[in-house]
């Protein structure tokens, strides 16, 4: 069953995600953590991939994502992780190569398993409304979508394969 994202904005500065998976939340902070599963489901939109997956999951480690479209444009970001506590929370905090945020963003993925389901919701908070405004403007909630459709399919693979 595919499940729907739901996008609000709970303060002048946040967008808050949320969607269920039907799957543990061990598999799927797995899938937030684990380099090969993330290039399997963040590829982003249509026409781009995951060149650049490297993840330090330690509190105050680093991770570095870069994404490539066809057309050999990239668009890079770098985080460090501020808290991990394994499978329910991972913050962050994070940066754009091309800063279009206004500066560092800071997301917090909870993660809660009710009945073998977990329900995720990712909060990033940006510098100051106009940043998160223009999060939603470029259509941010539409690649996170198609994402959580993907990670749907590594989730169910994983749960087959054991």
């Amino acid at each position: 069953m595919k499940h729907r994202l739901d996008v609000t904005t709970p303060s002048d500065r946040e967008i808050a995600m949320t969607r269920v998976f039907d799957a543990p939340r061990d598999l799927v902070f797995d899938c937030w953590t684990i380099p090969a599963l993330l290039k399997r489901w963040m590829t982003g939109p249509d026409g781009w991939s995951f060149a650049v997956c490297d993840v330090d999951l330690r509190v105050g480690g680093k991770y570095r994502f870069v994404w490539r479209h066809e057309d050999g444009r990239d668009m890079g970001m770098t985080g460090t992780y501020r808290e991990i506590m394994r499978p329910e929370r991972i913050v962050s905090v994070e940066m754009f190569d091309v800063d279009w945020t206004e500066g560092e963003a800071r997301s917090t993925l909870v993660l809660t398993e009710v009945d073998g389901r977990t329900i995720s919701v990712n909060t990033v908070l940006y510098s100051s409304r106009e940043a998160r405004d223009g999060a939603i403007a470029i259509g941010m909630a539409k690649g996170v979508e198609a994402g959580y459709d993907r990670l749907d399919d590594v989730l169910a693979k994983q749960a087959t394969a054991g």
